[in-house]
């Protein structure tokens, strides 16, 4: 029989402060973003900030609903939900007006939803009932492959949307599985990857050092070389083949480069490719000596490195949309568009800069007021934080942000369950993928893909989908003492 305790006595009120708070915060940007001084009143339902306020008092009953729900509802009905928002999905493809080139939003009479705000929750919980199933393994292939169908389907089903930046969302499922147990190489593998691709597509055009050398293939295949013998290092311990390996590239790479600045001019690219396949053969012959995999685990890195490198040039010219390839051209410096695509980023910036260190005050914004930042009440809503409340202001909200991130953390550590840790892991990493990409676009640091910031961007279903994230959490934290 499970010990029941008052469900207010359980609940986690740090938690749910901080949500208060920043919901708080993020109805006052709204306000200083779309607020218009003809109008005389904020709770004016016709207006956005009017709204964001309705939608915000419903996020309020939304949590009491999913409060007096038991904690073991949402384990058990996790699949259900997550088929339910899957076919919603699929409906929405077909039957979805355009609305700017996407097809996500579901016109239900007064009231828009985008159901891809609410596939989150949906997902994070396929994947906790998934991955809390007796003896469950990530080093298992069959399960491992069941976690990973679990998070491309919805991101597939997105993507056909034509949402890119909402099913990019997804990818932050992977820090759950790091933290279950998935191989630090599979990380790794993933970082490495955004590595090469910004480095090649950023220097693809320069040569190196007045030689016919392409700078992005070969600053890339030095790192993919280095990267071999630093997998060795790390996972045989045996440092005399790493040694060899980075010493055997470090002279020939310099050596080829010197020949070719100093005597004849060839492409040092062509030296790599040789020392890549010097360093395959070398690991095969590994390989068959020790009868150790990790030899042939670094072989497929670094084969697999090499395809990457150059099918990432296919990708960006082929597979991404225009506005999307100008987007990171922008961001990597290889293009200057002022009144385009680089319009957003240079007029938040400078929306921000305006704010100084204390701000213009609530209401006082200038360039929030002249409309000069599109989507300045949306997806750069943290731009109306910057101006009207300032460096300050701005710190303090990333503050909170990071106290309800950590938080989290904190509260998925010490769920008796794996359903529970989880499910928690999935919220904050979804939190946390939602800040740092929102504000590093705002700032210019990450490229513009359109994701809302939580409790700050304009939207009712932004509001309830992370609403409804945050507190299907905090009711399974509610009923741990009961499972113990």
């Amino acid at each position: 029989m499970r010990r029941r305790e008052p469900i207010l006595k359980s609940l986690d009120w740090l938690t749910i402060g901080l949500y208060v708070l920043l919901v708080a915060f993020g109805w006052m940007s709204i306000c200083g973003a779309s607020y218009d001084y003809s109008e005389h009143e904020l709770l004016d339902f016709s207006t956005r900030a009017g709204k964001q306020f309705a939608w915000a008092l419903c996020s309020l009953g939304l949590a009491g609903v999913l409060m007096m729900l038991d904690d073991l509802f949402y384990e058990a009905y996790a699949y259900l939900i997550y088929g339910v928002m899957l076919v919603l999905l699929i409906v929405t493809i077909f039957i979805a007006p355009d609305t700017k080139g996407s097809h996500s939003w579901l016109i239900l009479g007064p009231v828009s939803l985008q159901p891809a705000e609410f596939a989150k929750f949906a997902t994070a919980l396929a994947l906790a009932r998934c991955m809390s199933v007796y003896g469950f393994s990530l080093k298992n292939v069959r399960q491992a492959l069941s976690t990973g169908l679990i998070i491309l389907i919805p991101m597939l089903l997105i993507i056909a949307q034509r949402e890119t930046g909402s099913a990019l969302v997804y990818l932050a499922f992977f820090l759950v599985l790091y933290r279950e147990g998935m191989p630090g190489i599979v990380l790794l593998a993933g970082l490495c990857a955004v590595l090469y691709f910004v480095v090649g597509i950023r220097f693809a055009s320069a040569q190196l050092w007045d030689t016919p050398t392409p700078l992005g293939q070969f600053i890339v295949l030095i790192l993919i070389l280095l990267f071999a013998a630093l997998m060795l290092r790390v996972y045989t311990r045996r440092t005399t083949e790493a040694n060899i390996i980075a010493l055997s590239v470090a002279g020939c790479t310099l050596a080829a480069v010197a020949l070719s600045h100093w005597a004849v001019p060839f492409n040092v690219v062509y030296v790599l490719w040789g020392l890549c396949v010097v360093l395959a053969g070398y690991l095969v012959w590994l390989a068959l000596r020790t009868r150790r995999r990790t030899y042939l685990l670094t072989l497929l890195f670094a084969v697999c490195s090499v395809g990457f490198l150059y099918s990432s040039e296919y990708v960006f010219n082929s597979v991404l949309e225009p506005h999307q390839q100008v987007r990171i051209q922008v961001l990597l410096g290889l293009e200057e568009d002022p009144s385009g695509a680089g319009y957003n980023v240079n007029q938040s910036k400078i929306a921000i800069g305006s704010g100084g260190l204390t701000g213009k005050g609530f209401l006082n914004g200038t360039q929030t007021k002249l409309k000069y930042v599109p989507e300045q009440d949306t997806d750069f809503i943290f731009c109306t934080v910057g101006e009207e409340q300032g460096f300050i202001g701005s710190t303090g909200v990333l503050v909170l942000f990071l106290s309800l991130i950590l938080r989290l953390i904190w509260l998925a550590e010490r769920q008796p369950t794996t359903f529970g840790r989880v499910y928690g892991y999935s919220v904050a990493s979804i939190f946390l993928f939602h800040v740092f990409i929102n504000v590093g676009m705002v700032l210019g640091l990450t490229p513009v893909i359109g994701i809302p910031l939580p409790f700050f961007s304009y939207g009712g279903s932004s509001l309830w989908g992370f609403s409804i994230l945050l507190f299907i959490f905090l009711r399974i934290d509610a009923g741990r003492n009961a499972r113990k």
